[in-house]
């Protein structure tokens, strides 16, 4: 059984454009009650179709000038759980990935400065036994930032 079915994806459609609608008009444009709504919206909580809700912070507002992402080659791949769970306690890595390529683990973090930059690596992330090698990328801009199409 699929676990999203047709008024699921319309009620994604218009909540990924708008957390912040009300689940009343959600409701009057899917032509179903508000009950249902909720109940639906809750149920793909609960399933993980909908992992999170919540509001985008531009980091440089926050003082944070700089983002990168870190290749990270671990000495062993069975180290991953290990090392990711010494990144978790790093606030400013946002994103991690297991990867396979080039770079064990894929990480995205934000800096204030070179400064700080050169603390994290330097001082905490190339510091964590198992990591072998990192690779620094300077992101300069980010134009894309979307969720997946649903259809």
């Amino acid at each position: 059984m699929e676990k999203v079915d047709q008024l699921d994806r319309k009620i994604l459609q218009i909540i990924t454009k708008n957390a912040r609608l009300p689940f009343k008009e959600v409701a009057e444009e899917c032509g179903v009650s508000r009950a249902a709504i909720h109940q639906r919206v809750q149920r793909m909580m609960d399933t993980d179709v909908v992992t999170g809700s919540g509001y985008f912070v531009n980091p440089k507002m926050l003082g944070y000038q700089i983002c990168v992402y870190i290749g990270i080659t671990l000495e062993r791949g069975s180290m991953y759980k290990e090392v990711v769970k010494e990144l978790e306690k790093i606030p400013e890595i946002v994103e991690s990935q297991y990867t396979l390529g080039a770079y064990t683990i894929l990480i995205k973090l934000y800096a204030r400065n070179d400064e700080h930059l050169m603390t994290l690596l330097n001082g905490k992330i190339q510091e964590i036994n198992g990591v072998a090698s990192t690779e620094t990328l300077t992101s300069l801009d980010q134009h894309i930032r979307r969720i997946i199409p649903i259809e």
